[in-house]
């Protein structure tokens, strides 16, 4: 077939995703799995530019490269066992800073599921509710606010009390 683009990848070029993925597996902190499957390319890419924006990047990998990858980092998790297409989210930053992204985009596109994740300085493997679950907390800011909230509505109540109390001996 004149014109026809391989997408069957030869030796040498699964050698080269293999070192690339080990390179950005020693310069990042968190991954995260996702079937995109049946999401358009245009969506992908508007998750590329959120990512990029967060020092962080989406790539597509065959699972057995994967593996592999994990094998020779001595991580004991098999991506074989994931449905669907692995997209991998590489980022340097931890999996509670950079899950929410993520969980944003899925909850936006129904087609793209995450699957799981790895916290790779600790050698932790993650299932998808998991990486939901911390994706779907509110962000550091928020939480600080809320605890401040809550420490404060107290001494809110008893100055208005004593407000309450100066008023009424006047």
């Amino acid at each position: 077939m004149i014109g026809a683009i391989s997408i069957v990848k030869t030796k040498a070029q699964k050698i080269k995703k293999v070192e690339e993925g080990l390179e950005a597996l020693d310069k990042n902190e968190t991954v995260i799995f996702a079937d995109f499957s049946g999401t358009k390319v245009n969506d992908m890419n508007a998750l590329r530019t959120a990512l990029h924006a967060e020092d962080t990047r989406f790539e597509v990998f065959k699972k057995r490269l994967f593996r592999v990858m994990l094998e020779k980092k001595e991580f004991g998790f098999d991506p074989e066992t994931l449905e669907g297409q692995l997209g991998v989210v590489f980022s340097p930053k931890k999996m509670e800073e950079i899950a929410g992204a993520v969980y944003k985009f899925s909850k936006q596109f129904k087609t793209f599921t995450i699957l799981g994740g790895l916290e790779l300085k600790a050698k932790k493997a993650l299932s998808g509710a998991e990486v939901t679950a911390i994706g779907s907390l509110p962000g550091r800011e928020v939480l600080l606010a809320q605890v401040v909230g809550t420490i404060a509505a107290p001494l809110r109540g008893f100055l208005y009390v004593l407000d309450q109390k100066s008023k009424q001996s006047n």
